[in-house]
């Protein structure tokens, strides 16, 4: 049976010539596939393409049946409803003439009757409580996204393509996709970081610069033929680097000998005691012997260079990201964060939080939880001062950082390093290159503008301006962190922040992530909201 999707010697560039894939070769069958890789590598860009909405520059797209690609909202119209998601307001509005009694006999027969009743179901199948008349401007980011993977589903595709899908969604609304997926029988194409989701797959690409690769199995089967490919990877360097070391030495000692031979034979020849016919013989067959050493060495050191090339490239791509950071210096017993019975909203009479009363101490690690709209965003506005409290008391250290999903404290217009010297005015330009390098930003890549990169390689550049100064800051408060991180600069900045030794305040969804950073307690803002932290 021939795969659905089947992509053939697929080239594609960015508008400014950066090519992304170059003859790509790639079957997708009726499976679930996570599509993997580092940020800015072009898995969006790939999943546009299967879905028709980029055109290939070289290659083709065969797609056997019907493709449904998770809508995206990015802009929403004021008067825009779940049934638009669905493709259902022509089919309702036709019900709701006919219960009206003003349904012309055509519409009539083109009523679909079990409309409303197959829109709830799948609303409910994404644990959605909603129906097809709420605004989508009165839903949060996760329930606009169950929304739309309601959608999806309910247009009954042959294979979905699914480009993030637990992005913003709370543990329920993760869970929700998880069970989604699992239940699904046709294929799916899974661009995902969050590892309980890639867990379910059947299968996983790796998209890097040398190509796609699958693998069979889920992400746990994925990591360890990985942790294989880079053993063999550093073996291969390693044997790389020994045969270069080789070639210099018997190099070395093959001019060594040469010099000596040549010394004796100049010996020879200044005793005057041998024909001059035979001096010239001796010395062109030393030149020739010379020569010929010079080209082997010079190919065998040529070979050695591209073995050792080949095997760091190989590295480069398997070798996670490793970031290590300063000291911020933050006493045991400092209070970063205090508030006293605070609270606080957006619009009048309508609290969002309310008598809320907490404490962080020391290097605490402290991870704000709860469904989406439950005032997460609005807790960190407040540590931030950019909202003010209605009531009670607030005290924050003002030595502390926040990283927002959009990383605003970048500016757009600049590059990452001239982002990172603004905030690390001290710094030399010694001590930024070295920081950027933590983080992946080599060289050039230090140079490249900010509105420019991706959104994962963003926060990375955000990460890198933060935490890569002489002094970390001793409060740093995260919204959302791992939302547009690939896999592995996830796994080096879980490493990163095991290593920080300032106070933490995260609001995240991800579990793995929050196991892996060492969260000791956290603040649940679960309707009916507490008035005080929870251990």
């Amino acid at each position: 049976m021939p795969a659905p999707i089947t992509l053939s010697r697929l080239s594609w560039s960015t508008p400014d010539g950066h090519g992304l894939f170059t003859d790509l070769d790639l079957n997708l069958g009726a499976e679930r596939t996570g599509l993997v890789g580092r940020n800015g590598v072009g898995k969006s860009t790939l999943i546009k393409l299967i879905a028709g909405a980029l055109a290939p520059h070289a290659g083709s797209v065969s797609v056997a049946g019907r493709v449904g690609a998770l809508r995206q909202i990015v802009q929403l119209r004021p008067d825009e409803t779940i049934a638009d998601l669905f493709g259902a307001r022509d089919a309702l509005a036709i019900l709701g003439r006919v219960e009206r009694g003003a349904a012309t006999a055509e519409e009539l027969e083109a009523a679909d009757w079990s409309i409303e009743t197959r829109i709830a179901a799948a609303l409910a199948r994404v644990g959605l409580e909603a129906d097809h008349e709420t605004p989508l401007v009165a839903l949060s980011g996760g329930q606009r996204t169950r929304a739309s993977l309601a959608a999806l589903v309910f247009a009954e595709p042959d294979f979905l393509l699914l480009d993030e899908p637990t992005n913003n969604l709370d543990r329920d609304g993760r869970q929700a996709v998880i069970d989604l997926l699992a239940a699904w029988r046709g294929g799916a194409l899974v661009v995902s970081h969050d590892r309980a989701l890639l867990e379910t797959m059947d299968a996983i690409v790796e998209l890097t610069a040398l190509g796609a690769t699958r693998y069979g199995g889920n992400w746990s089967a994925y990591r360890a033929r990985k942790a294989i490919e880079l053993s063999a990877a550093q073996h291969d360097l390693a044997d790389a680097e020994r045969r270069l070391a080789d070639i210099a030495r018997s190099v070395q000692t093959t001019a060594e000998c040469q010099a000596r031979s040549d010394k004796a034979g100049r010996r020879k020849a200044a005793k005057g005691d041998m024909p001059r016919i035979l001096l010239g013989a001796m010395k062109n067959r030393s030149e020739a012997t010379g020569g010929a050493n010079a080209r082997l060495a010079e190919s065998r050191r040529s070979d050695a260079l591209a073995a050792a090339a080949a095997a760091r490239d190989r590295i480069e791509v398997l070798q996670p990201l490793s970031v290590s950071i300063p000291s911020t210096g933050l006493a045991t017993g400092r209070t970063v964060v205090s508030l006293d019975r605070v609270t606080a909203g957006y619009d009048p009479g309508r609290a969002v939080i309310r008598d809320l009363s907490l404490a962080i101490v020391g290097p605490e690690r402290v991870a704000v939880t709860g469904p989406n709209g439950a005032g997460k965003t609005t807790l960190l506005a407040l540590v931030t001062g950019s909202l003010v409290p209605w009531a009670g008391t607030l005290r924050v250290a003002p030595d502390h950082a926040m990283l927002d999903q959009q990383v605003s404290l970048l500016d757009p217009v600049r590059s990452i390093r001239d982002n990172f010297r603004r905030i690390n005015p001290t710094a030399d330009e010694n001590a930024c290159r070295a920081a950027l390098a933590r983080f992946m930003f080599r060289a050039d890549a230090a140079l490249r503008t900010v509105g420019t990169l991706s959104g994962g390689q963003m926060l990375r550049a955000g990460l890198a301006c933060v935490l890569g100064g002489v002094t970390p800051p001793a409060l740093l408060i995260l919204d959302e962190p791992t939302n547009h991180l690939d896999i592995d600069s996830i796994e080096a900045v879980e490493a990163g922040l095991r290593a920080y030794d300032g106070a933490l305040l995260v609001v995240s969804h991800d579990e793995a992530f929050l196991a892996n950073i060492g969260i000791s307690r956290r603040i649940d803002l679960s309707p009916p909201l507490a008035t005080h932290a929870r251990g």
